[in-house]
């Protein structure tokens, strides 16, 4: 198979990609090329022009700033797998990332292109639902921060303009001890999974819920934050009984129903995946306050 006819930019500097991206029609922005490239060769993308942006300066770094992660967009997910301070500040996004695809993929797939790509059951789009996180943009009018959970604005398509590009994500990061889990769902390793689910804790003294957090992802075009389980579960004890007759809930969520599985398999898995995920969560508190 090969891509259609293309013109091919070079730029160093995000104001180039902006002014280039105000410029020209049917653009598409190259980052880790997991996605892209193979869309091009079998012709389901036909772009124009051709923007790579794997020599822009200043996309890819991984810093704490103020109690929140900050990562640019074009930083590498094997970067972010072995970050020591990912590792520590994050660790949903540690497990996550580790079930993304393989090694090959990895070493080239950036964050930016995960997120700006937004397949619902990508383990990156989940975790930025999960953690709150704030995608940072650049165009023609300046800078502007979006809340991820305004991102998606319908399948695969993000709330970016023409001419913005994503620079970076910023990830709130919960308070030492936290529980968290990533767990999902596939046909084989390294599939994208039919679901999958996120979960984060923090609990006090006595054991009961004082901050919850579950994402479901691949049950529909964005991931799903299960905001009623996260409120049933405040200020009660964590019990493998209680968490099943919360999570039951989940079963009447609204699933897509595609080749892959049928709508009522997805909302038997989001059920029984939220479960094992807020369960392993609050067996790493336990964990940690045994230590």
């Amino acid at each position: 198979m090969k891509p259609p006819v293309f013109s091919y930019h070079d730029p160093r500097t995000p104001a180039e990609v902006v002014d280039l991206l105000a410029t020209l029609d049917n653009v598409k922005l190259l980052a880790g090329g997991q996605s892209l490239m193979p869309m091009l060769n079998m012709r389901f993308v036909l772009p124009d022009h051709l923007i790579d942006l794997n020599c822009v300066e200043g996309l890819s770094y991984i810093r704490e700033i103020d109690g929140a992660l900050e990562i640019g967009a074009m930083t590498r997910q094997r970067d972010i797998e072995f970050s020591d301070l990912v590792r520590r500040r994050c660790p949903l996004m540690r497990e996550a990332i580790t079930q993304v695809g393989h090694r090959q993929i990895r070493n080239r797939g950036t964050l930016g292109g995960s997120l700006c790509h937004l397949d619902p059951a990508a383990e990156l789009v989940a975790v930025a639902a999960a953690l709150d996180a704030k995608v940072t943009v650049l165009g023609k009018s300046g800078m502007r921060e979006i809340d991820f959970a305004a991102f998606p604005v319908a399948y695969m398509t993000s709330a970016l303009q023409p001419d913005e590009l994503l620079t970076s994500v910023t990830f709130p990061c919960w308070a030492a001890g936290h529980g968290y889990a990533f767990i999902e769902f596939s046909r084989r390793h390294g599939d994208f999974a039919i679901v999958s689910a996120a979960a984060l804790l923090e609990e006090d003294k006595s054991g009961e819920v004082t901050r919850a957090s579950l994402t479901l992802g691949g049950m529909g075009p964005a991931p799903i934050r299960a905001h009623d389980v996260e409120r049933a579960l405040l200020g009660r004890a964590m019990t493998e009984k209680s968490v099943r007759e919360i999570c039951e809930s989940l079963r009447k969520i609204d699933a897509i129903d595609d080749i892959h599985a049928p709508a009522n398999y997805r909302q038997q898995l989001a059920a029984v995946l939220s479960r094992r995920a807020l369960l392993k969560a609050h067996e790493r508190i336990a964990a940690g306050a045994q230590k």
